[in-house]
């Protein structure tokens, strides 16, 4: 493994473990700390960019650039894994066994086909 991809490995699971708590933290209201949840979940965002940057850094590559295609992709994901989550919550929080099944599956399918969306098939 290249030192590049040990350091945004390690980067990346601790931004995503400090945002996901920061989430947790944020909306369980058992929890009551929101202000604490919504500091932590910004943290973990910061360094998830801190994380892009360094490994494009320690890469040599420049960062990817602001257009209509990565922004429909972006979007495409973030509603993908909405959808995905959707079905998650019907089937643990609302008991929706079928539906959350079926819900959790699309997304599933829409996370899919990001593949062909970004590497093309050939």
């Amino acid at each position: 493994m290249k030192k590049s991809s040990f350091v945004a490995l390690i980067l990346g699971t601790v931004s995503g473990v400090l945002f996901a708590l920061g989430m947790c933290m944020a909306l369980l209201p058992e929890w009551d700390a929101f202000l604490e949840g919504v500091i932590f979940g910004g943290i973990g965002l910061i360094l998830g960019l801190v994380t892009l940057l360094v490994w494009a850094k320690m890469e040599h590559k420049t960062l990817p650039k602001l257009n209509g295609k990565n922004v429909w992709r972006v979007l495409y994901t973030v509603v993908a894994v909405l959808v995905l989550g959707a079905g998650m919550c019907l089937c643990l929080v609302w008991e929706q066994i079928m539906w959350g099944t079926l819900v959790g599956l699309f997304g599933i399918v829409m996370l899919i086909g990001l593949i062909p969306m970004i590497k093309g098939i050939k």
